[in-house]
């Protein structure tokens, strides 16, 4: 029976391809049968998890807590020189000048990203406005946060910076940033299931090495990653610890 991995879903579309070839090296580096399960949200994720149908996932920070404290998931790697960073973006000419001219009730599009929820809320603590102090749209995708903000159907929108940045020219032209996280302690995480503990060591030193040869760094290239570092129990139990400080009550 071959073991299950899945991504994060808030990872771009045109990297799938480049996930699925890192299936493929993974199977063979490693001389096990690996099935790659893309979800499309992170509603599908949860069930996933929840049944316990994952064993080697590349997870956000806000599902590594949950996979490591409740499922007993091991931190493996960490990718260099990627944190997970969010904005809030309004339309390019919002009479809005700063999260603090804000008001409660304000109307803000989101996805199903725990993470940037979270960080995003936090940003609008400062105009003291919290979880139930504004009305939240929910949309499929980032391109649909950025067409409400646009139409006017929401005054901001919360995204993960990286998506942001990605945005086409013609998309940003109709934006504006109003604020970005400066975290930066934040970041996905590679990670297996118990089942898997055995393999830990190889894992591990397979994914580090990955950068190794010209063939090795095209295929990080294929999913937009610089090179994997060994990850610490330690400095995932921080991050644990700091996402449970920083959400709300």
């Amino acid at each position: 029976m071959p073991y299950t991995m899945t991504i994060s879903p808030d990872f771009k579309p045109d990297l799938i391809s480049g996930w699925y070839i890192f299936n493929t090296w993974l199977q063979k580096a490693l001389g096990v049968n690996i099935h790659l399960e893309l979800v499309n949200n992170f509603s599908e994720l949860g069930k996933l998890i929840d049944s316990d149908k994952v064993d080697l996932i590349y997870a956000n920070p806000f599902d590594m807590s949950k996979l490591i404290r409740e499922k007993s998931f091991l931190p493996v790697t960490k990718p260099v020189g990627k944190v997970d960073e969010s904005v809030i973006i309004i339309k390019s000419d919002s009479d809005i000048e700063s999260v603090e001219s804000l008001k409660s009730g304000v109307k803000v599009s989101i996805t199903d990203a725990p993470d940037v929820n979270m960080v995003g809320a936090i940003m609008l603590e400062s105009a003291d406005i919290y979880a139930n102090d504004f009305e939240k749209i929910n949309c499929s995708n980032n391109i649909t946060i950025a067409k409400n903000v646009i139409n006017g159907e929401s005054e901001i929108g919360f995204m993960l910076a990286d998506s942001y940045d990605e945005l086409s020219s013609l998309v940003k032209k109709q934006l504006k940033l109003l604020i970005r996280s400066k975290i930066d302690l934040l970041h996905h995480t590679f990670l297996i299931s118990p089942r898997l503990s055995e393999m830990f060591k190889s894992i591990q030193t397979a994914l580090v090495a990955l950068d190794g040869d010209d063939k090795g760094n095209k295929l990080l290239n294929s999913l937009e990653l610089e090179k994997w570092l060994a990850m610490e129990t330690e400095e995932a139990e921080f991050m644990i610890d700091l996402i449970d400080t920083l959400q709300p009550e």
